[in-house]
């Protein structure tokens, strides 16, 4: 795979799992890119204040995320950090408005437990999303399957980052040299 889709309710280590992958590899062949920088300013502002975003809200950033995935992975490796919570996110993310995939996606679902995930959300400062949403995230998760597309489904309560990167890059194939 090409693209490589960290997902999971905010909180879970996206973008640290991804940050991670990007200083083992430490090369031009793979891009980290996190969904959030791609929020438009409503969507942050929204979430700030403690409202959770609807699937319109959603859709010009997913597609936005999709061409990026396209775009990037035709030139290397892309490891997108991304909730993906629903089935249809990740459709959109793979097909963007068709039905066939344009982007062979590994998607690596990041799973919690609410405590485990409510203590990080918590602790951390700087980013825009309020805490108070982290409950609606875990009711509008739909759990991935492998049926769905490729999967890798990685506990966090049980590995540290550092062996979540290991395992992602693993999985992934990605390039180490």
């Amino acid at each position: 795979m090409r693209a490589v889709v960290l997902m999971g309710v905010s909180g879970c280590g996206k973008t640290s799992v991804g940050l991670g992958i990007t200083r083992v590899i430490q090369n031009k062949q793979v891009v980290f890119l996190d969904a959030d920088d791609f929020h438009p300013p409503e969507n942050k502002t929204k979430m700030a204040n403690g409202f959770p975003l609807n699937d319109d809200d959603r859709l010009p950033w997913l597609l936005e995320l999709h061409k990026q995935l396209k775009e990037k992975s035709e030139h290397g490796y892309v490891v997108l950090a991304c909730s993906a919570l629903k089935n249809s996110y990740r459709k959109i993310l793979a097909c963007g408005q068709g039905d066939e995939p344009a982007v062979p996606i590994l998607f690596v679902f990041l799973s919690g437990s609410f405590s485990t995930i409510c203590e990080r959300i918590t602790a951390r400062t700087g980013h825009f999303m309020d805490p108070s949403l982290l409950q609606s995230q875990f009711d509008t998760l739909e759990i991935p399957s492998p049926t769905e597309y490729a999967l890798i489904v990685v506990n966090v309560d049980e590995l540290t980052v550092d062996e979540i990167v290991s395992l992602v890059i693993q999985k992934a194939q990605l390039p180490i040299e």
